[in-house]
């Protein structure tokens, strides 16, 4: 039986492929659990819709990033480190304490996983981070660390 696979199945084949079953497999396994449908033009027009929501939706997650990633570049994150005796920061400005903030203070998520620049914070002044938030959409965070009074 000639059946087209919604999901990804062990030694069958990869989502929306064509494969040929035997006619059990496909009708006591496959179909069932919503592993696959039958070859035919509904389950051509199945697999085309699934593949445009596949679409829409990284379009509207693609989307979304563009927007934080906006907002990110209009912020500036302070924080304040305690100095030594010659006048350099003692410390760093971790990314987890970026992504609490940005999460605490401006309601944005981001993983912290997903930083680009791997340098840490370690010197007063500005600087300046890449964090890539969805597939292509690469924002930037800016980090303003002074000195602790």
């Amino acid at each position: 039986m000639r059946v087209i696979l919604l999901k990804d199945v062990k030694g069958v084949g990869k989502k929306n492929q064509v494969c040929e079953v035997s006619d059990g497999y496909a009708s006591n396994f496959l179909i069932p659990n919503k592993l696959a449908v039958k070859y035919s033009e509904t389950g051509i027009y199945i697999r085309d819709k699934q593949i445009q929501k596949e679409k829409d939706d990284f379009i509207k997650q693609q989307e979304q990033a563009k927007e934080v990633a906006k907002k990110l570049s209009e912020i500036t994150l302070e924080f304040q480190a305690p100095s030594s005796k010659d006048g350099r920061m003692m410390g760093t400005i971790s990314e987890k304490q970026i992504v609490e903030l940005l999460k605490s203070k401006y309601g944005i998520i981001v993983d912290k996983r997903k930083f680009i620049d791997k340098y840490p914070c370690n010197a007063f002044g500005y600087t300046k981070l890449k964090v890539e938030l969805f597939k292509g959409v690469v924002a930037t965070v800016n980090v303003h660390i002074s000195e602790k009074k």
